[in-house]
C-alpha cells in the first residue's frame, strides 16, 4: 500500500481533527468533559484508521479500516449536533465542523465505492450477477 498522506480523504479528515480538537479544548465546565472527550477521539479516529487500513496487506482490509473512519464520522457527526444543542459550541463552528464531517464522509462513500469496484470477483452495476 502506498503512503497515507497522499490520499486526499485523509489531509481532509486529519483538519477535521485538527479543528475539532482545537474547538473540544475551547468546551469550558467539567459538565462537558466527557462529550469533549468523545468529540476528539471520534475525530482523531478517523484518519487513525486510514493510517492503520492504508498499512494492511490488502484492499479488503483496507476497507474494512475506511468503514471503521466512516463509522467514526458519524459517531464525530452526532457529537458535534449534540454539543451544539446542549450549548457547548458555537453555531459557527458547528456548521463549520459539520460540513467538514459530512465531506469526509462522502469522500470516504466514495474511497469504498471505488475500491468495491476493482476488487476481482466484485459485482459492478452493469454486472448481472
Amino acid at each position: 500500500m502506498s503512503d497515507f498522506k497522499r490520499l486526499k480523504v485523509w489531509r481532509k479528515s486529519h483538519a477535521l481533527a485538527l479543528s475539532a480538537h482545537r474547538v473540544a479544548n475551547g468546551m469550558r465546565g467539567s459538565v462537558h468533559m466527557s462529550l469533549r472527550n468523545q468529540l476528539i477521539r471520534a475525530a482523531m479516529s478517523i484518519p487513525t484508521n486510514i493510517v492503520e487500513g492504508r498499512g494492511q496487506k490488502s484492499e479488503l482490509e483496507f476497507c474494512r479500516f475506511l468503514r471503521y473512519s466512516l463509522n467514526s464520522a458519524a459517531e464525530l457527526e452526532y457529537h458535534l449536533i449534540l454539543a451544539h444543542d446542549v450549548g457547548a459550541i458555537s453555531e459557527t463552528d458547528f456548521l463549520s465542523l459539520r460540513t467538514q464531517a459530512v465531506e469526509v464522509q462522502k469522500m470516504l462513500h466514495g474511497l469504498l465505492a471505488r475500491l468495491s469496484n476493482t476488487r476481482p470477483g466484485t459485482p459492478t452495476k452493469t454486472d448481472p450477477s
